[in-house]
Order: structure tokens, then sequence, then C-alpha cells
């Protein structure tokens, strides 16, 4: 065997995003990229803020000698001075620059925290739906995912993540706006969770962090706002990344934050800086530091992917499909007319429609489009869901 036996039994379980992306560059050069309607990844279709090539434009000129070599394992301290300014306005509680490490995106961010945090065995407990590499994050660092059911809604179940927590639980990974389902935990929720975390730690004697991956924070629309980590617990961690609200995920940045309240916050900061460097990220990239520290508070236009959302809900709506509709993200996660997604999820590919089933995220019966595409791909598909659909509602 040329892999590990390890690696080869993940990549038979693979991602079913990447899948449907990769059988969509299939059916593109068989049909031409216009007749195919991609909805598998999650990709920005917004160009960035123009006041992003302003500051990339800066920060290359300004860049000087030395301005691409290592730096501070946690990054810039002016970067992470900027990153904690705009943290307190956000969530409420005032970090200092050095509860931020600056990271290679959300993703580097959650596997520093994991690494720095996990002990062989340790069990982690992640709402579902839920982004799918999670279950592959948490094995990297020697730990178990516990994954527990949300609401029919989507919302927090309380009940059942108090009865998974027991004396393995390190963590509790919580994701909001969600992907795949875009929905937001309340303010009332997550204080009722820290609540709970609080006093199991208690009950079990031993600290149990609560993780909130962040990335679609920005992106909510009619009204609602995306409460903070930080007052619900002390014990509480950010992930998160610049890659949705600016539309820059190929540059990789993003940050964890650790909450100034948490008790071990030295230990934690010493950590996470040691995991940056052992895990083989070293730093954040320099140039995109520079950039993003000019960039706090900056995104896209929402209200395109509102009207996105509001045209494919709309069409899907008047086609006989059941729904959640989001508050955030730019994800809608319908439910299937038929149990087996993964079949209905290759009716809708007959079309030449491209989704990603729910199974892939731990919520079967379902399946995942992302709507940050062009008005066209929405419109256009609509006829083929319409037939889909047809032939379960006679």
């Amino acid at each position: 065997m040329s892999v590990a036996r390890k690696i080869s039994a993940v990549m038979q379980q693979s991602s079913w995003i990447r899948k449907m992306f990769e059988e969509g560059a299939r059916l593109k050069a068989k049909h031409g990229a216009d007749k195919v309607f991609d909805f598998s990844l999650g990709n920005p279709n917004l160009p960035p803020p123009a006041q992003f090539d302003v500051a990339l434009r800066d920060a290359v000129i300004t860049c000087g000698p030395g301005g691409h070599c290592y730096m501070p394992q946690a990054g810039y301290p002016q970067v992470c001075d900027a990153v904690a300014d705009y943290l307190a306005s956000e969530q409420g509680v005032t970090p200092e620059a050095a509860d931020v490490i600056m990271t290679c995106g959300a993703a580097g961010a959650l596997n520093v925290i994991l690494k720095a945090l996990l002990d062989p065995g340790d069990e982690v407990i992640v709402p579902t739906p839920c982004f799918v590499e999670y279950r592959f994050y948490v094995d990297n660092h020697g730990g178990e995912i516990r994954m527990v059911p949300t609401q029919p809604d989507f919302t927090l179940d309380l009940e059942a993540i108090a009865a998974a927590i027991n004396a393995k639980t390190k963590a509790v990974l919580i994701n909001s706006p969600n992907n795949p389902t875009g929905q937001i935990y309340t303010a009332e929720s997550l204080a009722a969770l820290g609540a709970l975390l609080r006093d199991k730690g208690r009950e079990l004697d031993r600290t149990i962090y609560l993780i909130s991956d962040e990335p679609y924070r920005k992106i909510v629309y009619d009204g609602h706002r995306v409460p903070s980590i930080f007052q619900a617990y002390p014990e509480s961690i950010v992930a998160t990344s610049y890659s949705k609200d600016l539309s820059i995920p190929g540059e990789r940045i993003g940050f964890a934050a650790i909450n100034p309240a948490a008790t071990y916050k030295t230990d934690l900061r010493a950590g996470f800086a040691l995991a940056n460097r052992i895990l083989g990220f070293v730093n954040a990239p320099a140039l995109m530091q520079r950039v993003v520290a000019c960039l706090q508070g900056a995104s896209v236009d929402m209200g395109e992917y509102k009207r996105k959302r509001d045209l494919l809900c709309d069409g899907l709506a008047a086609a006989g499909y059941d729904f959640v509709k989001p508050p955030g993200a730019f994800y809608l996660f319908p439910r299937t007319p038929i149990a087996d997604d993964v079949a209905f999820v290759r009716e809708l590919q007959e079309e030449l429609i491209l989704a990603v089933p729910g199974s892939g995220f731990a919520g079967p019966g379902h399946f995942r489009l992302a709507f940050c595409v062009d008005d066209q791909t929405i419109v256009n598909a609509m006829p083929g869901f319409t037939r889909v659909m047809a032939r379960y509602k006679k």
C-alpha cells in the first residue's frame, strides 16, 4: 500500500463537497460551463471590496527590508493589536493583542487550537449538521468527535449536549452562522450553553472549552446579529477567517482569539504559538497580515448574498421544497423528499445541478446548496429543480 491505512480509509470517505466539485469540472467539460449549475462549493463569487485592492497595493509598496521575513509565531504585534481592537467592538469584551494569534485561515486556527488542547482520547462535542472537516481536524490531534443533533430548525439542543458531556469532554465546537444550515445560535442559547459547560466543568473538575468557528459572522440577513461568545462563557475561543466576508479564501488568512477572562489564558497563548510552529504553519502569511490589519470591519456587500438567498428560496418554495430560510452564511439546507439524500442529489445531477448530500454534513435527509453563485446559475437551474421535485408531488 502506497499511503497509510488511515489516509486510505479517509480517501474512501472523502469530502462530498470536493467530490461534487470535481464532478462539476467533468460535466462542464462535457456540456459547457453555462449548462451546468454548480451549487457545490462555498467559494465566494463576489469580488473583494475595493479597499482590499488599495490595502494590498499599499502593503506591497511600503513593505521595506525584512517585510517578507519570519515574525513572532503569533503574528505581527501591530496586526494582533488591530484585530484585538476590532474584537472589542464585535464581542463586547476587550482582549489584549497577546490573546490573538494570526493563522492560515480558520482551518489553521482550529487545528492550532485542537493541537494545543487535546490529549489522546479527549472528546470534542459538535452539534450537527456540521462542516465535514471537523471530524478530521479533531482526529488530527488524537481526539474523538462526538456528534449531537440539533433541533429540527437547526438551533442548539442543550439536552443533547448535556447528555453527551462526560469525563473525556475537552471542548464543544460550534459554528454560527452555520455551514451547512445558515442557522444563527441566539444569545439566550449561548448563555445557557455557557452555564451548562460551567456546571459540568465543576462537576467533572476540568475545564471544558467552547470553541466558536465564525468565518460567516458578518454574513447575516434581515437584521440578525451574531451574539458574542466571549460574553456567553469565559472559557471560550474564537476561530475565524477573512475568506468569506472579504472574498479571499485562497489567501489563507484568519486568526484564533482567546477570551481574556479564560482561566489559563497564559498557557493558551503559549500553547497556540507553539502549535502554530510545530504544525508547520510557522506563521500566517506576512503580506496578508499587513493587508487585513487595515480592513477590520470591512466586507463585501452582504445585500448581494441576501438577494441571491431570496431568489433561490422563492424559486424552491414555489417548486415545493421544504427548508428553513437561513438567517446567515450563504448556504441553504433543504429537506429531500425521499430518505436517501444521495439518491436525490444524483437525480439533481441528471438535470446538471450539483448539490451536496446532507449525509456529508451528518445531516441525512437534506442537501446543501451554496448560493454564492451568479444569478443566472440560480435562475437557469430552477426548471431542473422543479422537474425533479414534480416526480414526488404527484
